[in-house]
């Protein structure tokens, strides 16, 4: 039995690391946000009954990178005029800083309930183009809660060394979506630069564990899964998908290194728009593909854990970006997560 666990643990390791390096269709990106996606073990796992782990994380992205063949110009997505008009921005920045409280609850010793509450500071810079040139900078600044997650998670294979944890839940539209610029023009800001989506999402999740070495190698990995459904404005952010693997080891007793590799892959987004100002298709709302969203990245990230006591650590990760496809407009650069993690035993006396 215990061989067969180990050749499923295995079996995921290796489907994930080929998923990643299949040729899927490129996906691009537009004005907007990125974070780093990568593994919490403390997050994605099930506590034991009883007891409630708290993350609260640190995350900042800075997306600036001109990749090459790319030139950063991008359409605008007018939803207040429902209206796309291509070749309308000059993407200059976008620093993303995302503060997580993150509440993981064992109600059984399989079964635990996640409620994931996100903080969003962001900063964007773009210049709006007139007769080909790049005039009048455009800066944006917000702040606020974006869409908080629910998860259920059922952990189906228990045991000292493994873990399969399947997970279903909802993202709720908690986070505004109707910031004007800061100079406060006719209209909203970007879909993909608001703090929320508009609309309720749903979310699929597996998260898999096996201890190579007891107490002293560690093999993880994990899909996650986001379908988020069309807003009132007519406009529908792409499936969100994401897939990581990697390794922990504990190097001293009470510090752990951990090494994993992320691969996301974000369909484009869709809006219920006319095209341009004049043409025959300009007249006509229709469901149309929004040339430049979404994102196809794989990273590295390394990390480092320090258990400060029983129950409470502290940790940092760098995500360092190795492929990147982010057609014709600015890509991240190398991102970082901190954050502490703590036990608390809320179990009724």
């Amino acid at each position: 039995m215990r061989e067969s666990h180990r050749i499923f643990g295995s079996a995921v390791f290796l489907c994930l690391i080929l998923f990643a390096a299949l040729k899927i269709p490129p996906a691009e990106a537009s004005c907007g946000s990125t974070s780093c996606f990568l593994v919490i073990g403390s997050q994605a796992g099930v506590p034991q009954q009883g007891m409630l782990t708290m993350n609260l994380t640190y995350n900042y992205v800075n997306q600036g990178d001109l990749l090459d063949g790319t030139t950063g110009i991008i359409p605008e997505v007018d939803t207040k005029g429902r209206r796309l008009i291509p070749n309308h921005h000059l993407e200059t920045r976008t620093i993303n800083q995302v503060v997580t409280l993150d509440l993981n609850y064992g109600v059984t010793d399989r079964f635990a309930l996640e409620l994931a509450i996100p903080y969003i500071i962001r900063s964007h810079r773009h210049f709006h183009f007139h007769g080909g040139q790049p005039i009048e900078p455009s800066l944006f600044t917000d702040n606020g809660l974006g869409d908080i997650r629910l998860l259920a998670k059922y952990n189906v294979l228990p045991s000292i060394r493994q873990l399969l944890v399947f997970g279903v839940g909802v993202d709720l539209p908690t986070g505004k979506t109707d910031t004007l610029t800061n100079a406060g023009g006719p209209g909203p800001e970007e879909p993909t630069l608001q703090l929320g989506r508009g609309n309720v999402g749903v979310v699929g999740s597996v998260y898999q564990t096996y201890e190579l070495i007891p107490h002293r190698l560690g093999q993880f990995s994990s899909i996650v899964y986001r379908h988020t459904f069309r807003n009132n404005d007519g406009y529908q952010f792409g499936d969100d998908y994401v897939l990581a693997a990697g390794l922990n080891l504990l190097l001293l007793e009470k510090l752990t290194l951990t090494g994993q590799f992320n691969y996301r892959y974000v369909v484009h987004d869709t809006f219920n728009a006319r095209l341009g100002f004049s043409g025959p298709d300009s007249l006509k709302i229709l469901d149309r593909r929004v040339p430049t969203t979404g994102s196809t990245m794989l990273a590295f990230s390394p990390g480092i854990t320090w258990n400060i006591r029983d129950g409470t650590a502290i940790y940092v990760n760098a995500q360092i970006p190795v492929v990147r496809d982010f057609n014709n407009n600015i890509a991240p650069g190398v991102g970082f997560l901190a954050g502490v993690t703590h036990v608390f035993n809320v179990k009724a006396r």
